[in-house]
């Protein structure tokens, strides 16, 4: 096996320690993000999604127009996006958090999360490698609409970078305004705190962009090009292991493994680090189903919350919008069956 230090290995795991940073600090979760507005009618953690990819949306516009990085929208493929976008969203609610929250509770020493996460690799790698690939192939195929020009796989079309730049920079002023300045105003931290206290909504909203932009750049180096992701890159672990060694752990895969590391480095260090088992066997049965329709769901919409919402969104890629939007239905489905329907 060769391995691309230079251009994957390094540089996946420097952007994978800081988003590990990020995520564990500002407690980021999209599930917790979808969630909470409907149980807790708590909005913060839905802010720092959206802050992020306005950010993301100026920042790619800015970059493809310069030429550092071409924007990379998914295919549309409507009947397994919106399948797999709902099958994921219920598999959150079920694993008790998404795939990044997942990725970075498993370095903060949640063994429920370790079986979620062994779960989507499983789930992932029996719908792109085993016993469901053909018939998953077969939903992208027959769903899949085919367009002469790329750029209609965007809402802006060939003026995309330019829709993006008006949406995102229109958005972050209303944001500002509105939201994150008054915020900056009562949810304060202070640089000797960054490491030790969690982070507020705003903060990680910005960071998360920001690292979102340098991912781009970092994986279009190593023959990626595409933002932040995460269950491709744990499937990529597991083939890898699966295939004896004989396919390569790319940029995406170090990547995730540096989440992991960032995570458990941070977590430790704020002294929040702890082997946590859940005591009641049957949750860890529901986080390891989860973890399994998070697998199948993602590989079936091609990519997860992560690969749709925070890195589809931005660049206004339908088919990660009809995901995204599925994902969220899903999420909202499976909290109500779970924490709300007695009520």
């Amino acid at each position: 096996m060769q391995i691309d230090i230079i251009n994957a290995l390094i540089p996946g795991l420097i952007v994978g320690i800081l988003f590990g940073l990020v995520l564990q600090r500002g407690r980021f979760c999209m599930y917790s993000a979808f969630r909470d507005p409907l149980m807790l009618k708590e909005y913060k953690l839905l802010w720092a999604v959206f802050l992020a990819i306005l950010i993301e949306m100026v920042g790619f516009a800015i970059m493809h127009y310069f030429g550092i990085i071409a924007l990379n929208p998914k295919p549309l493929v409507w009947g397994a996006q919106i399948l797999g976008g709902f099958i994921f969203g219920i598999g959150m609610g079920f694993a008790g958090g998404c795939a990044s929250g997942t990725t970075y509770r498993v370095g903060e020493g949640m063994m429920g999360s370790l079986v979620a996460l062994i779960g989507l690799a499983i789930g992932a790698y029996l719908a792109k490698f085993g016993v469901l690939a053909a018939w998953v192939a077969q939903l992208q195929t027959d769903t899949r609409i085919n367009f002469p020009d790329d750029t209609a796989l965007t809402l802006g079309g060939e003026y995309n970078w330019m829709l993006m730049l008006g949406i995102g920079i229109v958005g972050l002023a209303l944001m500002f305004w509105k939201l994150v300045l008054p915020a900056m105003k009562t949810e304060t931290i202070s640089i000797s705190e960054i490491f030790k206290k969690g982070w507020p909504w705003w903060l990680s909203g910005i960071v998360i962009g920001l690292i979102g932009m340098i991912a781009f750049v970092s994986s279009a180096a190593a023959g990626r090009n595409y933002p932040l992701g995460i269950t491709a890159g744990w499937l990529g672990i597991l083939n890898f292991f699966v295939t004896g060694g004989t396919t390569t752990i790319g940029w995406l895969s170090w990547m995730v493994i540096g989440i992991v590391i960032g995570a458990l480095i941070f977590s430790f260090y704020a002294g929040e680090w702890k082997i946590r088992i859940p005591k009641d066997p049957k949750k860890i049965v529901l986080q390891f189903i989860g973890g399994l329709m998070m697998g199948t769901g993602a590989v079936m919409a091609m990519g997860c919350n992560i690969g749709n919402i925070l890195s589809g969104w931005p660049q206004l890629s339908v088919g990660s919008i009809v995901t995204g939007v599925f994902i969220i239905l899903g999420a909202w489905v499976i909290t109500y069956i779970l924490f709300m329907r007695d009520e």
